[in-house]
């Protein structure tokens, strides 16, 4: 899967929240349907995020956080990406890989 034109798709059809507040607000109320977190985002982080919410599908990219955001298009580095409709990108074919 080519995640930089899938991220592009859902951006454009979908529905995305950005950063890791919003990530965690979005698994508590239940709205995420996938995390990206970029392969450089806080081990710490992924940990506590997984522990708290195990419903969710936690995909670790092999972008970092700087190639992540360029991927999304922003001006900005993104460390984690919140699905909350893919819209008509395959982003939810994503499995968890984050132990």
């Amino acid at each position: 899967m080519d995640l930089s034109r899938q991220l592009k798709n859902a951006i454009a059809t979908g529905s995305l929240l950005f950063g890791q507040r919003q990530a965690k607000d979005a698994c508590a109320k239940g709205d995420a349907k996938l995390v990206l977190v970029a392969a450089n985002c806080p081990e710490g982080y992924v940990t506590d995020l997984r522990a708290a919410h195990p419903e969710v599908t936690l995909h670790r990219s092999r972008m970092v956080n700087r190639e992540l955001g360029i991927a999304c298009g922003k001006p900005f580095s993104v460390s984690t990406l919140t699905v909350l409709d893919a819209g008509n990108s395959d982003l939810l074919s994503l499995e968890t890989n984050v132990e």
